[in-house]
């Protein structure tokens, strides 16, 4: 006989709503459902209850704030526009008393900056650079040529996120990305079909590369597997020149991730960082590793970023996790060795020597700030000067990293991603900044209403006015637009859409798994791009440029 079990009267339920949320549209529909807040009655009404047994629940579906859950206002976005919680301090310059969207910063990105003067010096060090370097440098500043319109495309060409680009040294035409795979893509993008992806290079993140001086064939790489290799471009046959992880996995604790890399042509030597603060050397004639680790930031602290000067080579800039930008001279480098330690509130994706000089130095940091040094023969004790600029980002992004334009001999344009979304015709959209670093000012931002993604991965041409972009799984070559030509709508043949018929194949040839779980929901397909061209206007693109 089953066991009888007494019943309980099940307790009221009272649903209290917001005069808003009683209204319904198609607006609200689409609108996240609003945070659901259970609480109990008075104290008299409870008491009551729970002398009949049973205590009435009262469900209020009241709009919180999603950011501090207070309600009487809500935040994220709305439509294309991202609204801040105003118990926040503002995203975008991390500044109490205003949202993000009237930043002052945001209205005009040289707010609060002061241009760069002409100093007149007697430090020796100076009057040397002013008699070799300078003449080099035009006393006019040209006029900028920016790349504003997508030429050709390659959709969905990687199996995750791009992580960096590379343009080779010799032919203008071939462009390598590396993925989060750990695999190596080698694009012709002007055949814009001839494209092959590596997948047998590293088996994690390819975090960066750079060609081999004495061959334009052999690209060396950096990967998070704690390796690095020296690959081959035409055959795809890499040969790994160190591995800090010969056991495998043991542990996050001892497991090894190489991030910042670079090569001195002049020793020979290709340099790389660790994610425990430590520097290692690889002799690129033996290709073997050479000296012992050699602490060149806080110990534990991931050194992202290594650039050798243009000029002195033997100048050595690094950045890290720690907070700092340090300069190094390698010809004595050791633990506390430093020249100068240049000092952020956060974390610095970022640091780069000047491409013509050396002399200036431009660094990226968490705290939505480009951080400028005009001379480092000068005061380094703060930056001449600092830009806000959103780049903030979540893990699941590309750092965002300022690069120099190589071909600018003033030493004055940056291109940089933007983090925060524009709204462009109702749709949330972010541009790619170039930005003149003397002033401060915009210069311009480019977007195009088919990449609606973030574009945290820029590389400038060093020779040809191109600009290649990482976008999710996909590349864009963008080109600058001729004045008197019309504005067409982008070629559709020109855009390369990866099918799954070439992930099979990359699948069965290099015995990987296709993994598409990346940020790719908002990646146009071909279908889109063929709809797109009926339905939309002839301008594909939107550009604002100040002069």
């Amino acid at each position: 006989m089953p066991p009888r079990t007494r019943r309980m009267p099940f307790p009221d339920v009272v649903i209290e709503r917001d005069t808003d949320s009683e209204q319904s549209s198609s607006e609200e529909e689409e609108e996240d459902e609003p945070a659901v807040l259970v609480e109990s009655e008075n104290e008299e009404k409870a008491d009551e209850a729970k002398k009949k047994g049973k205590a009435p629940i009262t469900i209020s579906l009241k709009k919180v704030c999603k950011v501090c859950k207070k309600p009487g206002h809500e935040a994220g976005f709305k439509g294309a526009t991202y609204i801040d919680c105003p118990m926040k301090p503002c995203f975008l310059c991390k500044m109490p008393g205003h949202t993000t969207v009237t930043c002052p910063h945001r209205v005009a990105t040289e707010y609060g900056v002061i241009p760069a003067k002409r100093k007149n010096t007697r430090n020796g060090l100076e009057y040397a650079f002013e008699r070799q370097i300078r003449p080099r440098i035009p006393p006019i500043k040209p006029a900028y040529v920016i790349p504003d319109q997508v030429s050709c495309a390659v959709i969905r060409y990687h199996s995750r996120r791009v992580t960096c680009l590379e343009f080779h040294p010799t032919n203008n035409n071939i462009l390598l990305s590396g993925d989060k795979k750990g695999q190596l893509g080698v694009w012709d993008f002007r055949k814009v079909y001839e494209k092959v992806v590596y997948g047998n290079v590293h088996s994690c993140i390819l975090n960066n590369m750079k060609f081999s001086p004495a061959s334009d064939g052999t690209v060396y790489a950096a990967s998070s597997d704690g390796t690095v290799s020296c690959t081959d471009v035409e055959t795809g046959i890499a040969l790994s020149l160190m591995n800090l992880n010969p056991d495998g996995w043991q542990g996050p604790s001892t497991w090894r991730m190489l991030y910042g890399m670079d090569i001195n042509a002049e020793k020979g030597a290709v340099l790389v960082a660790d994610n425990f603060g430590f520097l290692y050397l690889v002799d690129t004639r033996s290709n073997n590793r050479t000296g012992k680790p050699i602490l060149i930031h806080k110990k534990g602290s991931k050194v992202v970023g290594l650039h050798c000067n243009p000029v002195q080579p033997d100048l050595l800039l690094s950045c890290g996790n720690d907070h700092f930008a340090r300069i190094w001279d390698i010809r004595r480098i050791e633990d506390g060795s430093s020249i100068y330690d240049l000092a952020h509130s956060r974390v610095v994706n970022s640091a780069y020597f000047s491409p013509v000089s050396g002399s200036k130095i431009l660094t990226t940091s968490q705290d939505n700030r480009l951080c400028i040094w005009d001379s480092i023969f000068g005061s380094m004790d703060s930056p001449s000067r600092e830009i806000v600029h959103s780049h903030d980002f979540n893990r699941y992004l590309t750092p965002f990293r300022a690069e120099w334009d190589p071909k600018d001999p003033s030493e004055s344009l940056a291109v940089i991603g933007r983090y925060i979304s524009e709204n462009y015709n109702g749709a949330a959209l972010h541009p790619i900044d170039f930005i003149d670093i003397s002033t401060g000012q915009l210069v311009a931002e480019i977007m195009d209403p088919n990449i609606t993604t973030i574009t945290p991965v820029n590389k400038l041409h060093p020779r040809d006015d191109v600009l290649a972009s990482g976008s999710s799984r996909s590349l864009f070559i963008w080109r600058p637009k001729e004045k008197s030509e019309p504005v067409e709508q982008m070629d559709v043949g020109k855009i390369f859409v990866c099918d799954r018929d070439d992930k099979k194949r990359r699948k069965r040839k290099f015995g990987g798994e296709s993994d598409d779980s990346d940020d790719d929901r908002s990646i146009p397909k071909s279908k889109r791009f063929k709809s797109q061209k009926k339905s939309q206007s002839k301008s594909s693109l939107s550009v604002k440029v100040r002069r």
